[in-house]
């Protein structure tokens, strides 16, 4: 499920205020409470949200920004990454594809037949499994509330116990040529896939190289290719 604008926005409004109640929220979104409500409930079963009396407020671990939020961030601008990388994609029989909301829109649309797809995310996972004769392993590790892709030092095992011809990521942030990331057990296992990768694909949009985040992960010299929606 893919969150919806009016989601989306509710999820920004409860990060700047922490809680909102469905008729404050109504009325800046100019919906309906009803309207609210199921919306709220939608974004309850998906562990974004947790109700309280009236409105609902945000889980206390917000650490990892869920891929549902992700993907409606600069959705159109995303689709014009994977366009653009469609076109420039070398060959390969085997692959890992990162945690990003960016690598599942691409893929999404790519043809992986006969392809060896490792991944840690499980919606990427889920997707793929609608995809025939894709040969799909999906590592393990620990899920946290809300998270949709496995962590932690089983999974960096996982990985390490692969060889991959190419590697799809993405990344929190670009600061001076350098790659960063947001958490530091997402920095690990995207280390580990690279450090086991032949050829390396960044995609990063416009907005990461005016966002912040901690964790180096690499240069940008260490990627064969970095394609951005102006590539």
């Amino acid at each position: 499920m893919v969150l919806t604008e009016r989601q989306s926005k509710i999820i920004e409004i409860l990060k700047k205020e922490h809680s909102a109640n469905v008729k404050s929220l109504a009325k800046a979104l100019y919906a309906s409470e009803a309207t609210i409500r199921r919306d709220l409930r939608e974004l309850h079963s998906l562990g974004l949200v947790e109700r309280s009396h009236g409105g609902a407020i945000l889980p206390n671990n917000t650490n990892e920004v869920s891929i549902y939020i992700r993907m409606v961030k600069n959705a159109k601008l995303k689709q014009k990454i994977a366009t653009k990388a469609l076109d420039v994609i070398p060959p390969f029989d085997s692959i890992f594809i990162d945690s990003s909301s960016t690598a599942l829109a691409l893929a999404e649309r790519m043809d992986l037949s006969f392809k060896t797809v490792v991944t840690n995310n499980l919606q990427t996972a889920l997707q793929l499994t609608k995809k025939q004769n894709v040969h799909l392993i999906f590592v393990g590790g620990n899920i946290g509330y809300g998270a949709i892709s496995t962590t932690g030092s089983w999974t960096v095992r996982q990985i390490k116990e692969f060889s991959f011809d190419l590697m799809i990521l993405s990344c929190t942030a670009i600061i001076d040529e350098e790659v960063y990331e947001r958490s530091l057990e997402q920095r690990e296992i995207k280390l580990a896939a690279i450090q086991r990768s032949k050829k390396r694909i960044l995609l990063a949009d416009s907005s990461k190289f005016a966002a912040k985040a901690t964790h180096k992960l690499a240069d940008l010299q260490d990627f064969d290719l970095v394609i951005t929606e102006n590539f």
